[in-house]
């Protein structure tokens, strides 16, 4: 019997990973729902369906909800949701390994191949560390968040309440998770509250950076020599990705707040009412909260529909790789237009920051987009089919929430039928865990011989 290659293990070790994601994420939604739904964590009796929804929008980052979490849970409820929101933004690999290093086991090589693929990184050396190096950060960031928030739920909720309430809200935002137990109305009471909009748009920004681009900065700001030296090299010295990230990050954020700020100033339902510099707080808001946050400080509902359709674009983009965010990313966005733009001038190559991009990654990117639309175009025809008497827009709106586990609401979710809340659980779980993954997890593993041979080529006519 032949032994297999070291590249057919690795491409083996490939696909269980995907097997590991799909079915671990789907492992953790089922257990807390069971949990959600016991006695001991709702107030009142609910249904399951209920409870696993839920479930689906903790594990999956989103925070598109059909019950009033702060109402619903119990302080034992709550504390479940906590744990499902934090495992959700670190990862099914991540938790199995962190996991598995406190019970003093070795990480073998299928599993260091697993970190490899789930991160995206091009080296099986120091995974380990690089584990550890992620729950570290998340942890002192998420303490960071906690502690800026207890400025404010402290004063107003007592001490006991007002760490919980901080520490809650800091791992949901940091986790772009998007679910509160303040209420119905999300963040609106607190709109012009400084300390709430800075502090989740820290945390928020901080999770969608992606891991690999914190690693990146403070690598790189150790090696600073003085001020001058920031001025000069240090943009320069970052590598390509956090070049990428950085760059479509500030110029998203930047255009999303420019945008609400424009077709939102008048408008009594969201900002109207505001002064000048909180409607520039709640924008800035309000565009961050769109790259996969899913808190609000302003009506979902009440936002003109231009505002609505720029929200649909931003959440769509979402945050960036190996991060907490969803989307199809940031990384994604920028490949394309930089194809686009290549093809535009006649380039050869695709080219960024004076570095040259495989073709391979475009493949890559093109099938994320087409995948991605073809789920959210699918279930937004279904749920339009079940609740034809829905205006087409908010569902639009729902959807694009759930497919990039977002969790920014048009007050719709709780009302639409239960089929298309399973339809939304659907999309969420898709989201999270990746279209191509799920499209993988169905096609399976595909013929070695068929991935190395070489047809004619032929030309066909295109636009």
């Amino acid at each position: 019997m032949r032994k297999k290659t070291i590249k057919e293990r690795l491409q083996e070790g490939s696909f269980n990973t995907v097997r590991v994601i799909g079915l671990g994420f789907l492992f953790v939604i089922l257990i807390g729902a069971v949990l959600l739904w016991m006695p001991f964590s709702v107030t009142t009796p609910m249904k399951f369906t209920d409870a696993l929804f839920t479930s689906v929008t903790a594990v999956c980052v989103t925070g598109l909800v059909t019950v009033t979490p702060a109402v619903q849970f119990t302080v034992v409820g709550k504390v479940i949701l906590l744990f499902l929101i934090q495992i959700g933004g670190l990862g099914i690999i991540a938790c199995v390994v962190a996991f598995m290093i406190l019970a003093g086991q070795r990480i073998s090589l299928r599993r260091r191949v697993m970190i490899q693929e789930s991160y995206g990184l091009d080296t099986l050396s120091g995974m380990v560390q690089y584990i550890i190096r992620i729950i570290k950060g998340t942890f002192f960031v998420e303490g960071i968040g906690a502690l800026a928030y207890s400025f404010y739920f402290v004063p107003k909720y007592g001490v006991l309440k007002g760490i919980a309430y901080a520490i809650f809200h800091a791992i949901s935002a940091f986790c772009n998770a998007g679910i509160d137990i303040l209420g119905s109305s999300s963040y609106m009471h607190m709109v012009t509250s400084p300390i709430i909009n800075f502090t989740t748009i820290f945390l928020v920004v901080s999770g969608g950076l992606g891991f690999v681009v914190w690693y990146d900065i403070l690598n790189n700001i150790k090696q600073v020599r003085s001020i001058k030296d920031v001025r000069r090299n240090f943009f320069h010295r970052l590598s390509l990705q956090s070049k990428i990230v950085l760059t479509m990050t500030a110029g998203l954020l930047l255009f999303g707040m420019f945008a609400f700020l424009l077709l939102e100033y008048h408008n009594p339902v969201t900002m109207g009412k505001l002064t000048f510099w909180q409607k520039v707080q709640a924008s800035l808001f309000q565009s961050v909260s769109t790259r996969t946050a899913g808190f609000a400080t302003v009506s979902q509902s009440g936002l003109t529909a231009a505002s609505k359709a720029i929200g649909c674009l931003l959440m769509m983009i979402g945050g960036s790789s190996g991060g907490t965010a969803g989307g199809v990313k940031t990384t994604t966005v920028a490949l394309l237009l930089l194809t686009c733009l290549s093809v535009v001038r006649g380039s050869r190559d695709i080219e960024c920051y004076g570095r040259k991009i495989p073709l391979s990654q475009v493949k890559s990117a093109v099938t994320i987009l087409f995948l991605t639309i073809m789920f959210w175009m699918s279930g937004t025809i279904i749920i339009t089919i079940i609740d034809p008497q829905v205006n087409f827009l908010r569902i639009v709106y729902e959807t694009t929430s759930a497919i990039a586990t977002v969790g920014l609401s048009a007050d719709l979710t709780p009302s639409l039928s239960r089929a298309s809340q399973y339809v939304l659980m659907v999309i969420m779980y898709i989201g999270r865990i990746g279209p191509v993954t799920m499209a993988m997890i169905f096609a399976g593993k595909g013929k070695n011989a068929e991935q190395y041979r070489e047809l004619p080529e032929k030309q066909i006519m295109i636009g």
